[in-house]
């Protein structure tokens, strides 16, 4: 990355924070200027998260990390080229004896060859649900020798309180390590941190060291008493609308008939316009457009109906979009709900559970967002009063108002009005899939592609910054890969709204 890139993008770590956005930062030499600016990263993305005051630690801690896995990766390129098995015990032991004084005498064309053979050194920061996370890995594994090499210094470090007993005790003639880690586990100890919060180890063919930094306790709980707050104060937000509500119990009904059904949705003119536009659109494929209500029953079946139910009456109560920043809101939802669906329909299609749920689980994911822009300037000032009362930091209010913690309350607004356990996770879950109980990982899974595919195709993420385990559900390998299915997703939902718009 060129100097001149290396300009910290202050709103795109705050959306990173507040939506679990893991930030990556990928260097093959580690230069000084991205030293700075993963250091400048960090100070911006702690700030975010109330733990400044945690910075000089943490780049210290941060700065080892990179550092060794850097010397890590001119390892394996030295072993290399002088032609010696690394993981074998006698190559090992005849390649350290040289390892540091040559390459030291020649670290520029070491340096080449890891950029040359593709070693990168991975930084990454995450908000993960009460937890900041910071990684650095790299893509050649720690051998058996050096992982119990690194696991007895950890263990021994444990034990020290000051760096003049490590200083006495931990040295390693042989690699030069040894003390920086030492001196990691004495940074995290000065900062409250047990031993727990620091883990190195294997995996897929990186190793992957990771510092877990609790949130502090006195912003997760002025955040959840802010959220509490709002979801009860926001008292101007009706129950589900009656007739939506009596509809529901019919399909709740085992002795209900289609036809009870279908006539209680065509007592309500809008209702009935609304779920046959719906049924007919490109997102549903059904194989021929339908004109009554009793055919869209049948032929999009009761659960489909049912969950259309719930997107319906909350675009009764929230679809207002009179504000450019509500019309935004509601443009994103549409656009994930087709994603969402049509994820189902070509990845999942035997999931039938999950083709009915996707598409409103899709429509309502940011329902927190939308339901906060509906906010009385009135409550608002009343909300305000209450931080003051309750000593919570105006950031803290303003965070929420950005987008902090919405997920949690939509699916506390979700559950005021029944809506089924399926779409409540959904909505609370959809930045933190990993999260999830198992019962409900489809549809969030799901619903978090959908909304990271609308960021891909925004342009504010990439490939390493989506979830492993939900591209590795969908089969999705590769970046390329990502992409064509934000492109064919993006094509179709440009033909489906032109066509809704002849309509």
């Amino acid at each position: 990355m060129p100097a001149a890139e290396l300009v910290v993008d202050v709103p795109k770590i705050k959306r990173a924070a507040q939506s679990s956005i893991p930030l990556t930062i990928t260097t093959y030499t580690l230069p000084h200027d991205i030293e700075v600016y993963m250091e400048e990263v960090l100070d911006a993305f702690l700030a975010e998260l109330g733990q400044k005051k945690l910075k000089d630690y943490l780049v210290y801690c941060l700065r080892e990390l990179a550092v060794n896995a850097k010397k890590a990766n001119t390892k394996r390129v030295y072993f290399e080229t002088k032609v010696l098995d690394i993981n074998d015990p006698d190559d090992y032991e005849e390649g350290m004896r040289t390892f540091k004084a040559d390459t030291l005498e020649n670290i520029a064309y070491y340096l080449s060859k890891q950029k040359e053979r593709g070693y990168y050194i991975k930084i990454i920061f995450q908000a993960k649900g009460p937890n900041i996370l910071i990684e650095v890995r790299n893509n050649v594994e720690i051998n058996r020798k050096e992982a119990i090499r690194i696991h007895d210094k950890l263990a021994r470090s444990r034990q020290y309180n000051s760096l003049e007993e490590a200083l006495s005790n931990v040295l390693d003639p042989s690699e030069g390590a040894g003390l920086g880690l030492v001196i990691l586990v004495l940074m995290l100890k000065k900062i409250g941190l047990d031993e727990d919060c620091f883990d190195i180890w294997a995996e897929s063919g990186e190793t992957v060291a990771r510092i877990t930094v609790p949130v502090a306790a006195t912003r997760l709980e002025s955040v959840n008493l802010l959220s509490d707050e709002i979801v009860k104060s926001i008292t101007s937000l009706p129950q589900f609308p009656e007739n939506v509500v009596t509809v529901q119990r019919l399909i709740a009904d085992p002795t209900s008939q289609i036809v009870d059904i279908a006539r209680s949705i065509s007592t309500d003119p809008a209702m009935t316009a609304d779920l046959l536009k719906l049924v007919n659109s490109a997102a549903f494929m059904l194989s021929k457009k339908v004109d009554n209500i009793v055919d869209a029953v049948k032929l999009a079946g009761m659960r489909t109906i049912r969950s259309l139910l719930y997107s319906y009456g909350t675009l009764k109560i929230l679809g207002d979009d009179s504000t450019e920043e509500r019309k935004k809101l509601w443009d994103h939802s549409y656009r994930a709900a087709y994603y969402s669906y049509n994820l189902a329909r070509n990845f999942k299609a035997s999931n039938k559970a999950l083709l009915d749920d996707a598409y409103v689980g899709g429509m309502l994911h940011d329902m927190g967002k939308i339901v906060f822009s509906t906010v009385h300037p009135d409550l608002l000032a009343k909300i305000r009063g209450f931080c003051a009362d309750k000593g919570i930091e105006a950031a803290t209010f303003e965070d929420i108002a950005g987008g902090m913690n919405h997920a949690e309350i939509g699916a506390r607004v979700a559950e005021k009005w029944n809506f089924p356990e399926t779409l409540v996770a959904a909505i609370r879950y959809h930045h933190e899939p990993t999260s999830v109980p198992t019962p409900f990982k489809d549809v969030v899974n799901t619903v978090y592609l959908a909304n990271m595919l609308c960021d891909v195709e925004a342009g504010n993420v990439g490939f390493d910054q989506i979830e492993a385990a939900v591209l590795k559900d969908y089969g999705l390998t590769s970046e390329k890969q990502l992409r064509k299915v934000a492109e064919t997703m993006s094509e179709g939902f440009r033909l489906e709204t032109s066509r809704a718009a002849r309509r």
